[in-house]
């Protein structure tokens, strides 16, 4: 009798046992995968670095925050110096208001019967006036002595026989790269506003004119901020003709640099001092600067840890940085380094980090490994992988001092919070305008980005700014 065929195809004990071990690794690693995706839903713009843009629809997500409760009442708090429309001493126009006659007698009334008066001032813009237009006429003189003629010269900057002064391509800069009006719709504005029909090829002349006359200034700007003792860094895509390039941003209170990359890595050269960042490694290999690690990013992140992943350890590290910004921020308020004011509560403050470490690293450790999925019969290489709270405690162990260099360094802050709020109109731009179409329009949109953000924060009026001859402000800026 011929043996059942399919006898002869059962494996062997020992492939069962390589088929249960190859299927346990599978489980595994798909496991992880569900788990990483699972992972992946739950982020969103408040306990990750994702934008706020790609929370969709989800809006309650956003409104979440990483501040705690203070227990004080919204809005301004006493102490506060609120803004208020007063009273102007000499108003601009006066109208008079009479009663038309006596209440009792029905007598008429006039100026000369006032007594009195009570006064309400409405505050209002003046109505658009037609464009002030000025000629310049360089006359030819006949000298009486030898009868040479000779001709006048024209004011520097005065080229065509009719042109649009400094004010209008201030004000069309202005709008065009501060306040990310397209062009047409500037065009529009201007006309509407203005009277001034202006089309995109001189909207375009304008902006590279005052990107050209910037470059003395911005080069000035670039070396304050390299040489400034503390300057926050970061840097975003951006899209030029079709292409992703990187818009770098370097800034100080005082000051902000902008110039556009093909790489990413192309970091700012001759860099002194402090570098505050968002632990992008890169930035490890800037020779002779010392670092400070973002703590916004860390409390994110540690959000994501607390709602997803459920780790106690992350919430005791997250209120610890929070009390630490806190108590760091009333030492700020007497200008010195909580180290130099309260050294024991520094010490007593490093000694909770370390041991809340130690909780996590022990908890992660006593974890079941993570399974991967191997590619055909190969073996996986590199190291195994890790769970997200155990890379990050990594970081917060290995790179300690930077994460909490705010305590000792007055100067160093918390967070990376200045050069992120300095990019983030830069990603409006590209939302709204859609990119550039070529790498000069985006160099000149840097170069007068970093004036105008500068400007700003010098209290500076942007458009007379704009308007006069920018390397007479060179003196004015003051040291970071």
């Amino acid at each position: 009798m011929n043996p059942d065929p399919d006898s002869r195809c059962e494996p062997s004990r020992e492939e069962l046992i390589a088929l249960v071990a190859a299927l346990r690794a599978e489980n595994a690693a798909l496991k992880a995968r569900i788990a990483e995706l699972e992972r992946r839903l739950g982020l969103n713009s408040s306990n990750s670095g994702k934008p706020p843009s790609s929370d969709g629809l989800k809006k309650p997500s956003r409104v979440t925050s990483t501040r705690e409760v203070s227990g004080r009442p919204s809005g301004g708090q006493k102490g506060h110096k609120g803004e208020t429309l007063l009273q102007v001493a000499a108003p601009d126009k006066v109208v008079d208001h009479f009663p038309a006659s006596c209440a009792i007698c029905g007598s008429a009334m006039t100026l000369a019967m006032t007594t009195g008066h009570s006064a309400r001032q409405v505050f209002d813009l003046p109505e658009p006036a037609p464009l002030l237009v000025t000629e310049h006429r360089a006359h030819d003189c006949r000298c009486p002595g030898c009868g040479a003629q000779t001709r006048g010269s024209f004011p520097d900057g005065v080229n065509a026989p009719a042109q649009y002064g400094p004010r209008i391509a201030a004000f069309v800069v202005y709008l065009l790269h501060y306040q990310l009006l397209p062009e047409d719709r500037l065009a529009e504005a201007m006309a509407d506003l203005f009277g001034v029909k202006l089309v995109a090829a001189t909207i375009a002349r304008m902006s590279r004119n005052c990107a050209a006359g910037l470059q003395d200034f911005v080069a000035v700007l670039r070396d304050r901020v390299a040489a400034a003792a503390v300057k926050h860094m970061d840097e975003t895509g951006l899209r030029i003709a079709g292409k992703t390039r990187w818009l770098h941003a370097a800034a100080t209170a005082l000051l902000t640099f902008y110039r556009v990359c093909h790489k990413r890595g192309s970091l700012l050269a001759n860099v002194v001092g402090t570098v505050v960042h968002d632990h992008w490694k890169p930035y490890y290999t800037m020779p002779g600067v010392l670092h400070a690690l973002c703590n916004a990013h860390h409390l994110r992140e540690l959000k994501a840890l607390i709602e997803i992943e459920k780790e106690d350890w992350a919430r005791a590290m997250a209120h610890l940085l929070r009390r630490a910004c806190h108590a760091a921020n009333l030492a700020a308020e007497r200008g010195i380094a909580l180290a130099t004011l309260k050294p024991r509560l520094v010490g007593l403050l490093e000694r909770h980090y370390d041991a809340i470490l130690a909780a996590g690293l022990a908890f992660h450790e006593a974890q079941p490994p993570l399974g991967r999925a191997t590619k055909g019969a190969r073996k996986p290489r590199g190291r195994k992988p890790r769970r997200t709270g155990h890379n990050l405690l990594l970081r917060l162990l290995l790179r300690k001092q930077d994460v909490l260099r705010f305590l000792h360094d007055a100067a160093v802050p918390f967070t990376n919070n200045q050069v992120e709020r300095d990019l983030r109109m830069a990603k409006v731009k590209q939302k709204i305008s859609g990119g550039f179409r070529s790498e000069q329009g985006a160099s000149d949109f840097a170069t007068i980005r970093s004036f105008i953000s500068t400007a700003k924060k010098h209290g500076w009026n942007v458009i007379q700014a704009l308007a006069q001859e920018p390397n007479t402000l060179i003196n004015a800026l003051r040291p970071p």
